[in-house]
């Protein structure tokens, strides 16, 4: 029976919501108790949320920088005897993912798609999402990093005892933490929107994003952008949706000018209502969408946000 942990960020909000996918996945690989490792937090503040995902255990570690973090989670790992150590691949969990599986001397996949842990098989996407390569983990812990998103979160209620590891790292000073900038003011996550709406190549240009930006700033969304937009230099690649970009998991997803490519679609395919706008009526995206709108996005969106704007003010 194999025991997993799982690397849990954490921010002024609590548990981010992209983690409990990989809990999620860590309760279907094993069988045995799911271990998940919070940093510089009080583990009780954080059970109830983790243990309504199937979390049989909190562990409370300390590290002030990354090397001290990855030490902390290494040093988890082989104290509780955990057979696997899984995260999100983001920012934060690639850099104490890679770390972590240095010092444990365990092989690494990231980005993956999909993961079996009793049976160390990972899935990766290449080539623009045009092949899937299944990896096999040769290594007896192996770490893994899953894409945002591709696992979708079931709840799964356990009862989870909570504890401090005290791994007494010290810190060399080889790393200062001077300052972690905050993101954009207002700016919501992509990956934990429950609202998007997306532009794609027809918005010609960065300028013509805005249109989106104030439907968005109406509806309390995130704002995407194809690969074909990034590419185009009309938006930046923080904002690309897709296989080669961020996967996302929204209540509704708005699509503006894009035409439905498998490589997109791979990237937003669990949204749970998908709302497609285009003047071309044969575009594969209306396919795949729960509503279409025939129209050109120019004169569609601006209808749309004087709309819910009205909406709203008839609300308050």
């Amino acid at each position: 029976m194999s025991h997993i942990g799982v690397l849990i960020e954490t921010d002024e909000n609590g548990v981010r919501p992209a983690c409990y996918g990989a809990v999620t996945a860590a309760c279907k690989s094993g069988g045995g108790t799911v271990s998940a490792m919070v940093l510089n937090i009080d583990p009780d503040a954080c059970r109830g949320d983790l243990e309504a995902y199937g979390v049989g255990r909190v562990i409370g570690l300390i590290g002030k920088n990354p090397d001290m973090k990855a030490e902390a989670v290494a040093a988890a790992v082989k104290h509780f005897g955990l057979s696997a150590l899984l995260g999100i691949s983001n920012a934060f969990g690639r850099d104490i993912l890679a770390r972590a599986a240095c010092l444990l001397e365990a092989p690494l996949a990231l980005d993956c798609t999909a993961v079996d842990l009793a049976e160390n098989r990972v899935d990766k996407s290449h080539f623009s999402g045009k092949t899937i390569a299944t990896l096999n983990l040769c290594g007896p812990i192996p770490v893994c990093g899953l894409r945002p998103n591709v696992i979708e979160p079931q709840k799964a209620p356990v009862r989870a005892e909570t504890t401090v590891f005290d791994a007494d790292i010290q810190d060399t000073g080889r790393i200062r933490v001077l300052d972690v900038p905050a993101g954009r003011k207002g700016r919501i996550d992509l990956t934990e929107a429950e609202i998007i709406i997306t532009g794609g190549r027809p918005m010609a240009s960065s300028e013509n994003f805005a249109i989106l930006e104030e439907c968005a700033e109406v509806l309390g969304a995130a704002v995407g952008a194809s690969r074909a937009a990034v590419d185009a230099g009309y938006a930046p690649h923080s904002m690309q949706v897709g296989q080669t970009g961020k996967t996302v998991s929204p209540k509704l997803y708005i699509g503006c000018g894009l035409s439905g490519s498998v490589q997109h679609f791979a990237g937003m395919k669990t949204a749970k209502i998908i709302v497609a706008v285009n003047t071309d009526k044969d575009a594969p995206i209306f396919g795949k969408s729960d509503y279409g709108i025939v129209g050109d996005l120019y004169e569609v969106v601006p209808v749309l946000t004087e709309v819910l704007r009205g909406q709203r003010a008839e609300d308050r």
